[in-house]
């Protein structure tokens, strides 16, 4: 099945599809549904997760804009070729799906999201990539919303060993 070559470009020529990436089209009325770049990170690799400050971002954790997506998929998956600006991570197996959710893309199409507990830990886990203050504004800005639980926090956190210590520490000092 599919469309043939021609009539694919017949439909971009005439304005009906836009390429989204190599070999990937949506319908033209559908472009500001979702982000395109998005949208192709999720056809190309289905376990795909927006992470760090990709994710952070998203949550309002952080004022920094990343230069590239940050998207973690788990060990042993390869990462794609993309048109869109990627930055591969590759996060254990074992706590990979720890904090992580679906962020709908459009009606057929979602992209894993990890929530911003998952994001801080993982701040503070990688804060040698993202930079200690990174981490600290993260947590900061969180503190501040409303209904949020350190101990669920660090419940999580205990899945990673590496980022415990430091988040904890931390906690006591902003607390």
């Amino acid at each position: 099945g599919g469309l043939s070559d021609r009539r694919l470009y017949a439909l971009r020529d005439a304005g009906l599809i836009e390429p989204l990436g190599r070999g990937l089209f949506q319908r033209a009325d559908a472009v500001g549904e979702a982000d395109p770049a998005l949208l192709e990170i999720a056809h190309r690799a289905p376990r795909a997760t927006l992470c760090l400050i990709t994710a952070l971002a998203r949550h309002g954790l952080t004022d920094a804009i990343p230069a590239s997506i940050d998207v973690a998929l788990p060990r042993g998956h390869r990462h794609p070729r993309t048109q869109a600006p990627v930055t591969w991570h590759t996060f254990a197996t074992d706590t990979f799906d720890i904090g992580r959710g679906d962020l709908t893309l459009n009606t057929t199409m979602a992209i894993g999201l990890y929530n911003q507990e998952r994001c801080i830990i993982d701040a503070f886990r990688l804060r040698h990539i993202e930079g200690t203050e990174t981490a600290i504004e993260a947590l900061r800005r969180w503190l501040r919303q409303f209904g949020t639980q350190p101990t669920t926090l660090l419940a999580m956190a205990r899945a990673f060993p590496k980022a415990e210590p430091a988040l904890r520490s931390t906690l006591e000092i902003l607390l």
